[in-house]
């Protein structure tokens, strides 16, 4: 594969994001969705620098997620006349992002025996368009844009039909020679084997930074800005369970997947918050980061809480069909772009969502068992007890008593679960359900929140209304299970459509019902063998939909493709109920992926197509990538794995840490987990194959820990 032909590489910082070529370029004719992002605008849309008026070649290119940089290592072309031959110049560019700006340090190396005199020339231009628009959504109208010329650099300007002023400041750190509409030129003086460093400041709101910020030259601006990104994820590191294997492979994976997270993962009030994923969702979805905070629930729990914190303080308190909101719905995503302001699009703060107010719940009760946080759950038991009442409401309103959806929104989505495409909800026979939608995992999941909500109540001795809580979700699951079950398909429905009809159709859905319990034992197996079918399972993953059914196409978003995110649930759900070998095949094909995909970094979908022994996975084309549920799910399938759970015992007061039919897949013999923590109480685990069985050895605990193995 050529350096041309590489995905872009990925850098974010809060709400700015930034999609590379090898090159640490933005060359829009090689990847026109590339450009550097801020607030839900395309800042820079080119990027290129050109010696001896010709771009660099690329020697290599590495995107250093352990520590949000890219590096590119780069060389002169051979051009002739009195320029120096090919690869007499090297070239090491650094890139990195903070918030609000892009810093690159350009340090050059000369290996002629003599001076040279180098000419450097850098061509760029900001199209300031949406992201939106840069996703295929035309527009009537737009702003106005223009350039100038500042004493050190080029300033690049939008005015928005918003009313808000939008700007690129680039700022060299050296003189000047030549200043374009959209071309900044110097010449460089290059001693022999001396490295010469320059950098470029790129910055997306001139004039509001700090007066000793506004000072810095762009070389102290590069030098500041990678020590806060090394402590931002060297931070995150310190702060949760580290996981090493006896595979070095998997380790790579685990490695790129926990980085990824925090890469995209911006800092709110109540903590870290995971965006979904670049470019098309780099914003906060509540059902994305509900489930990526799930996963990695276990490993760290901090996560949960600033997800929990930011969708409560979130979450809607009136209605407005004009956002899909209604009282106590979690919302479902929130944008900062021109369009999304201007209502163009009705995502500014959309709470068109089924199962993020479930999913809510869910965590919140996972996320107390994991953190005894009992004082911040106080806090947000308000949030709570909205949520609920919003989903007793939403099913005393249908006609049946499930949870349903129908758009409200103009421009809305038009499915509300998490396979939200427009055709991803069907019959056997190909017609689009209709009206308003029960779907299966939405039961499930009101199943759960009614069982994690008992929790909490429990917890905070309110007694009485965990056990109606408890009754209500015991009612829900029979009435579930006979209105959902397709003996003919042996599976449940996807759906029931807004006639009650089931959607008689089997799909990857069904294999959430397994995460929260409400399935009974008995139809488990049966369900197992659908989704490994070999028409459902293609050696990578489960796919979204059968390959027996009408609608599927392994090229399409929901009807046939295999989603990472989808398969840790499925699997931490067949664990759940002991089926931990199935679950294990679902792991051996994911990491599989990971291997054959760049960098091990799994993206947030890729087509079904049958595997083959001399083939990896094809990729969906505009898949996100990174995207934070995918980079989660190896960390859900690891707790699928080990059995594992963390809890603290009230009576004891004492934490306790339970493993169930641990088992190790074949491609590892050893597993470590060190640094387990609940509150001040810690623990070092080692998991190893042994002829018959998988051996658990407690390396380190604090005095506090109890360690329950369930075999």
């Amino acid at each position: 594969m050529s350096h041309d032909q590489l995905p872009p590489f990925v850098l974010k910082d809060g709400e700015t994001f930034a999609m590379l070529d090898s090159r640490g370029e933005i060359s829009p004719e090689t990847h026109p969705d590339s450009g550097i992002f801020h607030r839900g605008t395309r800042h820079l849309s080119r990027l290129e620098l050109l010696l001896w008026g010709r771009p660099p070649t690329v020697l290599s290119s590495t995107e250093r997620g352990e520590m949000g940089l890219h590096v590119s290592h780069l060389s002169n072309e051979n051009i002739g006349g009195t320029a120096p031959s090919r690869g007499s110049v090297h070239i090491e560019r650094s890139t990195l992002l903070t918030p609000t700006a892009c810093v690159q340090q350009l340090s050059f190396t000369s290996f002629e025996p003599l001076p040279v005199r180098m000419p450097l020339d850098l061509r760029v231009d900001a199209d300031f368009l949406d992201i939106f628009e840069v996703r295929g959504i035309p527009r009537q109208r737009r702003g106005s844009s223009s350039s100038r010329g500042v004493v050190d650099g080029l300033e690049l300007q939008y005015e928005g039909l918003d009313g808000e002023a939008r700007r690129t400041l680039l700022r060299f750190g050296a003189p000047l020679e030549e200043r374009g509409e959209h071309h900044l030129g110097l010449h460089l003086e290059l001693e022999p084997r001396l490295t010469r460093r320059l950098c470029l400041l790129i910055d997306f709101q001139p004039g509001q930074s700090s007066a000793l910020e506004a000072a810095m030259t762009p070389e102290q601006c590069f030098d500041a800005a990678l020590a806060k990104t090394l402590e931002r994820f060297d931070a995150a590191r310190r702060l949760a369970a580290g996981i090493s294997t006896d595979n070095p492979a998997l380790n790579s994976w685990i490695a790129r997947s926990y980085s990824d997270v925090h890469l995209l993962s911006s800092q709110f009030d109540h903590g870290l918050y995971p965006y979904a994923g670049v470019p098309w969702f780099s914003c906060p979805f509540g059902r994305d980061g509900l489930i990526t905070a799930r996963q990695l629930l276990l490993v760290e729990p901090r996560l949960a809480r600033g997800v929990l914190g930011f969708l409560a303080e979130n979450q809607a308190h009136h209605s407005d069909a004009a956002s899909d909101a209604e009282p106590g719905k979690i919302l479902h995503e929130a944008r900062l772009g021109e369009m999304a302001a201007l209502g163009e699009v009705p995502f500014r703060q959309y709470y068109g969502t089924v199962d993020a107010t479930p999913l809510f719940l869910m965590l919140a009760g996972d996320y107390l068992e994991r953190s005894a946080d009992g004082v911040f759950m106080v806090h947000l038991l308000p949030a709570l007890e909205e949520a609920m009442a919003w989903i007793r409401q939403a099913e005393a309103a249908s006609f049946d008593g499930f949870l349903r959806y129908l758009c409200a929104a103009h421009g809305g989505l038009r499915n509300q679960g998490w396979k939200d495409s427009d055709d991803a909800v069907h019959h056997a026979d190909g017609r689009l359900a209709e009206g308003s939608i029960a779907l299966c995992e939405v039961q499930a999941y009101a199943y759960g929140a009614r069982q994690s909500m008992a929790r909490i109540l429990r917890r905070l001795d309110r007694h009485g209304e965990a056990e109606i809580l408890l009754e209500e979700a015991n009612q829900l699951r029979k009435r579930f299970h006979a209105a959902f079950w397709c003996e003919p398909i042996g599976t449940y429905a996807l759906a029931l459509d807004g006639a009650g009809r089931p959607c008689a159709v089997r799909s990857s859905n069904a294999g959430h019902c397994l995460l929260t319990g409400v399935a009974p034992a008995g139809v488990v197996a049966s369900m197992a063998r659908q989704l490994l079918a070999p028409t459902s399972f293609n050696g990578w993953g489960v796919r979204t939909l059968d390959q027996r059914e009408l609608r599927y196409n392994p090229m399409s978003y929901h009807n046939g493709s295999v989603w990472p995110h989808d398969n840790a649930l499925i699997g931490l759900g067949l664990a759940r109920y002991g089926r931990t070998a199935d679950a294990m095949r679902i792991f051996s094909g994911l990491f599989d992926t990971a291997r054959a995909m760049p960098m091990h970094r799994l993206p947030e979908l890729f087509c079904g197509f049958p595997r083959r022994d001399d083939e990896g996975p094809t990729l969906y084309p505009v898949a996100c990538s990174p995207q934070a549920w995918a980079s989660g799910s190896v960390f859900g399938l690891l707790e699928s794995m080990t059995g594992m759970a963390i809890s603290w015992d009230a009576e004891s007061e004492r934490v306790q840490v339970r493993l169930r039919n641990p088992v190790l897949p074949r491609p590892i013999n050893l597993l470590e987990i060190e640094g387990l923590r609940l509150g001040e109480e810690e623990i070092d685990l080692q998991l190893h194959r042994s002829e018959h069985d998988v051996g658990v050895m407690v390396r380190r605990r604090t005095a506090g820990v109890d360690v329950v193995i369930l075999k």
